[in-house]
């Protein structure tokens, strides 16, 4: 402690998380006792409350050393389990086992577990060992990782329904017991965990001052980072195989313990662990206290509500973070044709008639009839794939970041937020939402324009920025499919990119919209194309900086708005279509434009089309299907940007 005064902050925090921790679990307590049957009153206490209570206090400790060591070892306060892909990683490999192949269950969960964050930490690391480790890059390719983690389980979720309440509980972080035995199971390797943890301390202080500074005093710098990581791995491995994903607990616990003016290391390696079993024992006890009024709340899920605010602010503070340039890589140098548009305009009428015509159908199913049920989804994912498409070439242009778009910018995420709020409060059917939807694109382009300022357009803040949207938005989802709602399977369905809803009326809707917006879009051209050199070089030109960008910004929130109604906000079709476009040599803004809406187009009418036949009877979304093809095409170009 290196002030008097911390030690009151200290006890200070402390105390108000023991005051509501306390009150709360007074409030659960009353109302088990309000039973009034004696011997229910003993089974529940002795059987759920008591081993709740304890695992609440054990995985509470375990995540916030995990984060700690992550924070130390990266030199990051933002990484966590959570937020690098680890928890994901881990809880997809049980997933996984126990869906496709029941047989690895004999190697016990906590194993699979484990396999799955010692694989998912190896491939973060191949991705961003390039260029040196930067902060904030580990954190954009570990959140994409999670990402792209929670949508493979929501595939395997929807593929199989027997499941899908357990599965949904799981992944959501539901601390509910009905015994001691996994209490049994964590609570010994967690503290031998936890004495491994404090042999590292000295090491891992000189670590985190510099690596030079400790390889002169003797450290072997690879070997304990190596150590250390193992260990934050091996707990996040064991908490989410006995709780699922539990974010928040591992990025909060130690900014605390630093905000308390704890400085030296090895004290926070005694104040983190404290501190995470107070705040995840008081965020449960918030869950269980608010459960009556919306089911059985899974405690993880509400931890990624709190998770999203907390890793804002840390964002602001994180200043002086070493930012890698925006990716640009190499394209190759090619000019784009006729027969090149000729060709793509070809590719999207033959996907268009496969889509009509051939298609797996129940036998003696006559298909003419069947295709006034086609047209509606094919025009609809068309015209989402266009504008979502045409919104990420305005991004990428005006930002000068290839790597953003409407999806990583969370702009489609805000859409979905307030869709899926103005559903539950007012009962409005998906047709009527596009409103809604254009307000919360529009607040995310504004909280955007804000971070941006702060941090002067950092092409991987703004990135983050959008992915905590996004995880925001997939917490409140999380909440409503575990709530027991009617209508959250409707709103699982429509947020995974589902096309089967899209009626006539729908789908011409849509086509007009995209016939407005995309022909405004071209009449931006010279701002967009000067803004793309530079905000500097545009005011020089005589370019409005302050109208030119709220106009653009608002254009790709009504585009993506549009969009994201009929093919929920996890596409990457933003991202997708500008880089094929640019790389089949349209580097004009028109051209881009008309050959991304092109592509964008093509792209979810093949994802639609797949969706329908590669598990007949059983439909898979197309909008989950480009987001699986999206994440890792995200990964690979900021992989080549590493190399070029």
């Amino acid at each position: 402690m290196t002030k008097p005064r911390s030690s009151y902050v200290l006890w200070l925090i402390t105390l108000i998380l023991l005051l509501i921790g306390m009150t709360l679990l007074a409030m659960n307590l009353a109302r088990i006792k309000s039973t009034n049957i004696p011997s229910a009153i003993s089974l529940v206490l002795q059987y759920s409350f008591l081993p709740r209570l304890t695992i609440s206090v054990l995985a509470g400790m375990a995540l916030a050393l995990a984060g700690l060591l992550f924070q130390q070892v990266l030199r990051n306060t933002l990484a966590e389990p959570a937020t690098l892909g680890i928890a994901a990683g881990a809880n997809l490999a049980m997933s996984a086992s126990v869906i496709l192949c029941p047989a690895l269950l004999v190697l016990g969960l906590t194993n699979l577990a484990l396999m799955g964050a010692t694989l998912t930490a190896i491939l973060l690391y191949l991705l961003v060992v390039k260029q040196g480790i930067a902060p904030l890059r580990v954190i954009l390719v570990g959140m994409v990782i999670s990402l792209y983690g929670n949508s493979v389980n929501t595939v395997l979720v929807l593929f199989n329904h027997d499941y899908l309440s357990d599965l949904f509980s799981w992944q959501a972080g539901s601390l509910s017991q009905s015994g001691w035995q996994s209490v049994q199971l964590l609570w010994l390797p967690v503290l031998i965990l936890m004495g491994l943890s404090g042999l590292l301390a000295r090491p891992l202080m000189l670590i985190g001052l510099s690596d030079d500074s400790a390889s002169t005093l003797g450290v072997s710098v690879v070997k304990i980072r190596l150590a250390a990581l193992a260990i934050a791995v091996a707990l996040s491995a064991l908490v989410t195989s006995k709780v699922g994903i539990i974010g928040f607990i591992g990025l909060a616990a130690p900014a605390l313990v630093r905000l308390s003016g704890v400085r030296r290391f090895s004290h926070q390696l005694i104040c983190a662990p404290l501190f995470g079993a107070l705040l995840l024992t008081a965020v449960d006890q918030l869950a269980q206290f608010i459960s009556p009024a919306g089911g059985d709340l899974p405690t993880g899920a509400l931890s990624g509500l709190l998770s999203a605010p907390v890793m804002l602010v840390l964002l602001l503070r994180q200043r002086n973070a070493q930012l890698s340039p925006a990716p640009q890589g190499n394209l190759p140098d090619r000019k784009l044709t006729a027969s090149h548009v000729s060709l793509l305009i070809l590719m999207l009428l033959f996907g268009i008639v496969m889509s009509l015509l051939v298609n797996r159908t129940p036998e003696n199913s006559d298909i003419w009839q069947l295709l006034q049920w086609r047209w509606p989804r094919i025009l609809g994912a068309f015209s989402a794939g266009a504008m979502l498409a045409v919104a990420g070439v305005l991004i990428q242009r005006q930002s000068r970041n290839p790597l953003a778009s409407p999806e990583l910018l969370g702009i489609s995420s805000g859409a979905s937020l307030a869709v899926v709020l103005v559903v539950i409060i007012f009962n409005q059917p998906l047709s009527l939402l596009f409103p809604a939807a254009l307000a919360g694109s529009v607040l995310a382009t504004l909280l955007l324009f804000m971070f941006g300022l702060r941090s002067q357009f950092q092409p991987q803040t703004m990135v983050l920025v959008g992915l905590c949207l996004t995880n925001l938005s997939m917490a409140l989802s999380m909440l409503l499919l575990m709530s027991g709602d009617p209508r959250a399977m409707t709103l699982l369905n429509w947020s995974t990119g589902s096309t089967t809803g899209i009626t006539a009326q729908r789908a011409l809707w849509a086509m007009g919209q995209a016939l407005l917006l995309i022909p405004l879009a071209l009449l931006l051209q010279r701002w967009v194309t000067l803004l793309s050199l530079g905000q500097a070089t545009a005011r020089t030109l005589g370019v409005g900086l302050r109208r030119s960008n709220m106009l653009i910004l608002l254009l790709a929130a009504a585009l993506t708005a549009a969009g994201t109604l009929l093919i929920g906000p996890l596409s990457f079709i933003g991202l997708i279509a500008p880089q094929l476009a640019r790389y089949s040599g349209a580097y004009h803004f028109r051209s881009q434009c008309l050959l991304s809406a092109l592509f964008g187009g093509l792209l979810m009418v093949i994802a639609d089309w797949l969706g329908r036949n590669l598990a007949w009877p059983w439909p898979i979304s197309a909008g989950l299907l480009s987001a699986l093809i999206g994440a890792p095409w995200f990964l690979y170009l900021l992989a080549k940007s590493g190399r070029t």
